[in-house]
């Protein structure tokens, strides 16, 4: 944390809490020790987890809780995604299912720079029973079929995270039409791509999606005939293309309870039908979409279930990922098939400070309170930096307290033990930014830095799980147990799956590195889903091997450690050899550096044939600031970051953290450039998990690497 006092008098002044803390652990140690369990929660956190079923280094590796044979559901004989609905709703019937808050007002507010924002206020959550929302599934899947929509036919979906979605996908199973999903982020060339690619005929989507996005494209989409939009409001038909027919949620729902089209026939899936085409947002290239089938989501559903204990009806989970990300589809799937509320949410308006929350009203975590909760590490970053920049504004006698309490408990937690005392003195303010009932929370899309890791472990007083899996094995691969107090790694095989390394010569990866094997994580098991949809090259990364169990060959490179853990050390798109030899791994460099307090997000570019890399940076707008009125500088955001005196106090933080961090000098960037606009979804530079589209931050800061490399 890098705070000391200042004097031997500061220290003197400070000593009676030390006292105090002291005296609090000796005298409730021991009761705390014994009704906590803790010490069977050391033993659990230093077990083996996971081992390999061969002699083999290399694997493969398979959980010691299911080691005979890989689980594949949870519920017997509940096999397809239906059949777990239904189950859910025969147990669960009149609890609260799905919420949203209702829009109390919403006005706009002018910043000082002239741009204008909007804020709403919103009220409390509403919810839909089981019973209800099987009602609503019921009506919209007959109407669906009503309007032409046949089984086994894909049906597409674009729309943000709402509980419209999660309805639109339950109705979609129960009756066997395939969903074809999409992020709302995506580009309009990429959505056409792949609704032509699916040839789908209906597509349920939002009105502002509809109006700012789709409208442009609809005409050179042929084959589609329905566009059904999930809000209230009324649409105007005007501009559309003449074949297609609009339709509210509502009226589709009106035209499924007709008595004639209620008592049609359902189709029901099989657990090898087809249940979803998700394409991915694609860090490079086209997007794909990736095949999955009704048996591949509940074995994956299965294995991160166990990972979650107590998992139930007490449990609320706020749901604001993107649900057409793997991760947040089986999450909200999952909990659902469980019993818990789920309460619809957004980055924009998830807590009291969020962009869209108009100052002094409530954001969503404070009024739902959710135990529950993913997120991906972009997120836990940005709420990390927020804490510590309102640290920074405390008075020097609160800022030297949270300090102490934070070493403390975070020495505590390394033993695997907890700190009462701080919890509830110190940080209970900083646990109510998230509602204060947080119990767990999951992180996933990519990798976590240990100190971001530690910080939401001392800070909001929960278990941190860090996950790995992707799309292509349903989002399963790895979870890491609630009682492990390791950091940078993802944990053991999940039950579902289980994992090998292959040898990579060229990178220096290979089963025989000490002190652990090392290689390209390939995940095996009855959650590794079909391939993509109308692609050639399959093959290269997924094969059946002669057990007829499928592989995926995910292009990350890990190591496994002698009780099981794995750790992701590279990946081989992220490896770049500069002209002197030297592999530099990006993805870890980036990671390392998200720790400069000055720094928002990087990243790492690396030419071949030059010797050092360089890097882009979205700096921290009121550190930045701060900063320049320090030396001087004046001007508005845009004229601090193009500042060479910026640049080189940047770079100077950047080379401070990257040597403390002991990163070899080769792999710290010799150069920066300070962008003034954030990296997000819209701007079409990262993907909706916040990973880095490293060929279209190359083509956009193309002018800017011929720069540094000394082109222009």
């Amino acid at each position: 944390m890098g705070l000391r006092p200042d004097s031997s008098l500061q220290y003197l002044l400070l000593f009676p809490v030390y006292l105090i803390i002291w005296l609090w652990s000796v005298i409730s140690f021991l009761p705390w020790y014994y009704i906590t369990g803790a010490g069977q929660k050391r033993v659990q956190s230093s077990r083996i987890k996971a081992k390999s079923t061969t002699s083999r280094a290399e694997g493969p590796y398979r959980s010691v809780d299911h080691f005979e044979s890989l689980a594949k559901e949870d519920f017997p004989g509940k096999d397809t995604l239906d059949k777990l609905f239904n189950h859910a709703v025969e147990r669960f019937g009149p609890s609260y299912c799905l919420g949203t808050r209702d829009v109390l007002s919403e006005e706009n507010e002018v910043q000082p720079s002239g741009k204008v924002f909007k804020k709403l206020i919103l009220g409390d959550y509403k919810w839909l029973t089981y019973n209800e929302v099987d009602t609503v599934i019921s009506e919209f899947g007959s109407g669906l079929a009503a309007l032409g929509q046949k089984p086994k036919s894909s049906i597409a979906i674009f729309c943000e995270t709402r509980a419209e979605w999660m309805i639109t996908a339950q109705a979609c199973f129960r009756r066997n039409f395939p969903l074809v999903t999409f992020y709302a982020t995506l580009g309009e060339d990429a959505i056409a791509f792949g609704l032509n690619e699916t040839g789908v005929t209906h597509l349920v989507t939002s009105t502002e999606l509809l109006e700012t996005k789709l409208k442009n494209v609809l005409p050179h989409i042929p084959k589609l005939k329905h566009v059904i939009y999930v809000d209230k409001k009324r649409m105007s038909t005007e501009g559309y293309p003449a074949g297609l027919s609009l339709h509210s949620l509502q009226s589709v729902r009106d035209l499924g309870a007709l008595p004639e089209n209620w008592e049609r026939p359902i189709v029901k899936p099989q657990p090898s039908d087809l249940a979803v085409v998700m394409y991915t947002s694609g860090s490079t290239g086209r997007p794909k979409g990736v095949m999955i089938v009704h048996s591949n989501l509940i074995a994956g559903m299965t294995g991160q279930c166990e990972r979650i204990p107590g998992l139930g009806p007490n449990d609320t989970y706020i749901a604001y990922l993107p649900l057409a990300h793997v991760l947040e589809m089986t999450a909200e799937i999952s909990c659902v098939t469980y019993g818990c509320r789920i309460g619809y949410s957004s980055p924009q308006t998830l807590s009291d400070q969020s962009t869209k929350i108009k100052k002094g009203s409530k954001g969503d975590c404070s009024v739902l309170r959710p135990t529950l909760m993913a997120a991906v590490p972009e997120i836990m970053d940005r709420i990390n930096k927020n804490v510590m920049s309102k640290v920074q504004e405390m008075s020097y006698l609160q800022k030297t307290l949270f300090t102490l309490g934070y070493k403390y408990k975070l020495e505590q937690i390394k033993r695997g033990y907890d700190a009462p005392l701080c919890n509830i003195l110190l940080f209970r303010k900083v646990k109510k930014l998230l509602g204060g009932q947080v119990r767990m929370m999951l992180s996933g899309g990519a990798p976590l830095s240990p100190a971001t890791q530690r910080f939401m472990n001392v800070c909001f007083c929960c278990p941190v799980g860090q996950g790995y899996g992707l799309t292509e094995t349903c989002g399963a691969g790895t979870i890491t147990e609630v009682a492990d107090i390791s950091t940078g790694r993802v944990g053991a095989p999940l039950i579902c799956c289980e994992i090998r390394l292959r040898d990579w010569a060229e990178g220096g990866h290979t089963r025989d590195d000490k002190p652990n094997p090392r290689g390209e994580v390939l995940i095996g098991g009855p959650n590794v889903t079909q391939g993509y949809f109308r692609h050639e090259n399959n093959d290269d990364d997924f094969f059946t091997d002669e057990n007829g169990q499928r592989w995926f060959c995910t292009g990350d490179i890990g190591e496994f450690h002698s009780d099981g853990c794995l750790q992701i050390v590279d990946r081989k798109k992220d490896l770049v050899k500069l002209q002197a030899g030297e592999y530099v791994s990006l993805g870890k460099v980036e990671s390392v550096l998200k720790n400069c307090t000055l720094i928002d997000n990087i990243c790492v570019y690396a030419n071949s044939d030059q010797n050092y890399i360089i890097s882009f940076v979205v700096p921290n707008q009121k550190k930045l600031m701060a900063l320049a009125k320090q030396r001087g500088i004046t001007g508005a955001f845009e004229d601090i970051c193009t500042h060479p005196e910026m640049e080189r106090e940047v770079l100077k933080e950047i080379t401070e953290v990257a040597v403390k961090i002991k990163l070899q000098r080769f792999e710290i960037p010799v150069k920066v450039h300070l962008s003034p606009e954030p990296w997000t979804p819209e701007t079409g530079l990262v993907t909706d998990a916040f990973k880095l589209k490293r060929k279209e931050l190359k083509n956009h800061y193309l002018h800017h690497i011929e720069r540094m490399y000394g082109g222009k």
